[in-house]
């Protein structure tokens, strides 16, 4: 659930709402595939239950990712292809954004662009530093910690997680 907490503890409850009106909740299969490597990514998803898995070319598993997990974000900061492939590891409850629908909210509300794309980079710079961690003689577990710009807004952002849920499900 960490990449949600990034990502929703920049947002605003008026984004948060907006986000829930932008997108639908969609149940998958197991063996769904969400993001093909090398085509076109059509849309964001965050993952509501259950998981998906990360494979490379090869089908070889990178990650496993849970309820809170966001894809498909990469795919607004840059305009190349995914490096790898998602797909439901088991049945999944998503969130689906379309990208030409965020891109149009992204666009007319720069307010949200700024926090949109300031969270992913915080996420992103987060990644780096664990991934990094070891190279540089630095203690793995003080690598994991949260930096303190996104502890201050973990409640908020679990709360706005929780939010959307609610709005998904009365809407």
């Amino acid at each position: 659930m960490r990449k949600v907490l990034f990502i929703f503890g920049q947002l605003t409850d008026t984004d948060i709402e907006w986000l829930a009106k932008a997108g639908r909740r969609k149940r998958l299969p197991a063996n769904t595939v969400l993001i093909r490597q090398g085509e076109p990514v059509e849309t964001l998803f965050i993952v509501l239950e259950g998981e998906l898995v990360v494979q490379d070319a090869k089908g070889k598993q990178i990650a496993r990712l849970g309820v809170g997990e966001i894809v498909g974000e990469m795919s607004f900061i840059e305009a190349r292809p995914p490096s790898a492939t998602v797909r439901a590891a088991s049945d999944v409850v998503v969130y689906a954004v379309p990208r030409t629908v965020l891109e149009q909210g992204l666009a007319h509300n720069v307010g949200f662009a700024a926090r949109f794309y300031k969270s992913v980079a915080m996420f992103l710079s987060d990644r780096v530093r664990k991934a990094t961690a070891g190279e540089q003689g630095l203690d793995r577990d003080r690598a994991d910690e949260l930096d303190d710009a996104v502890l201050d807004n973990v409640d908020r952002a679990g709360a706005r997680f929780d939010a959307l849920g609610r709005l998904l499900l009365d809407g």
